[in-house]
């Protein structure tokens, strides 16, 4: 089974990326990717004392603009590439930080980071279900995926309660090449429920500068492993409807 090329989270200049979205969007084109989210960090935890973040309205708007202006370029000039509003979102965050600057209905593709817990899981599903309540009443939330996720930290006791929460809402696990250690023989348990379940998995690099960009082999020959070809397909055809 051949897949287009994907990279579902890499960062610019508005976070900690060395980058611009411009410069970050003509190497993906360069690359022959076809679809790439650009997804900045979004915090007010303990990470915001040591990166750039989208930690206002008024950055959120502009970021939002920068990537609309590239892909209005793209619908008009490129048949067979695709660009993603995306942000990442760190679950030390607080609630009240989140719901007061994300709007959902902004984004196409929202990541959520250091998620760590079933307490973690909880604040997420809270935040989940404000927006469905305040915001999203009858419709559809964008695609939602884990950041960079280690399974192990659910393989005693938790597993069945993160696979019904990936299940419920309908979360992709993203295999990123800067932490194949997350997706090693150690979680295999995990990844046979991914595909039982058919839940959507995603390939991302993590990318913060041009080069990282191209990283996305590994991840996908790692999919192949664990026979998830068929979840992947299912997120490709998810992102086809965008």
């Amino acid at each position: 089974m051949e897949f287009p090329k994907i990279n579902l989270h890499s960062h610019t200049s508005f976070s900690d990326g060395k980058n611009s979205i411009k410069k970050i969007v003509l190497k993906s084109l360069k690359l022959g990717l076809k679809h790439i989210a650009i997804t900045d960090h979004f915090t007010n935890s303990w990470k915001a004392n040591l990166i750039l973040t989208l930690n206002s309205e008024e950055k959120i708007d502009m970021y939002l603009s920068e990537i609309t202006e590239c892909q209005k370029y793209i619908k008009i000039n490129i048949n067979d590439f695709c660009l993603y509003k995306g942000i990442e979102i760190d679950v030390g965050s607080s609630a009240t930080f989140i719901k007061r600057l994300i709007r959902p209905e902004k984004f196409d593709i929202i990541l959520f980071e250091y998620l760590e817990t079933p307490e973690g899981i909880a604040f997420v599903k809270n935040i989940i279900e404000y927006w469905k309540k305040s915001i999203f009443p009858n419709k559809t939330l964008p695609l939602l995926g884990l950041a960079h996720f280690d399974p192990s930290n659910f393989a005693y006791g938790g597993l069945d309660i993160l696979i019904d929460f990936l299940k419920e809402h309908k979360i992709y696990f993203e295999f990123n090449s800067r932490y194949p250690e997350y997706y090693s023989r150690r979680n295999e348990l995990f990844f046979k429920k991914l595909k039982e379940y058919e839940i959507m998995v995603a390939i991302g690099s993590d990318a913060h500068s041009l080069r990282q960009l191209a990283n996305i082999s590994e991840p996908l020959e790692r999919i192949k492993d664990y026979e998830l070809q068929g979840n992947l397909g299912i997120l490709i055809e998810h992102l086809r409807h965008y």
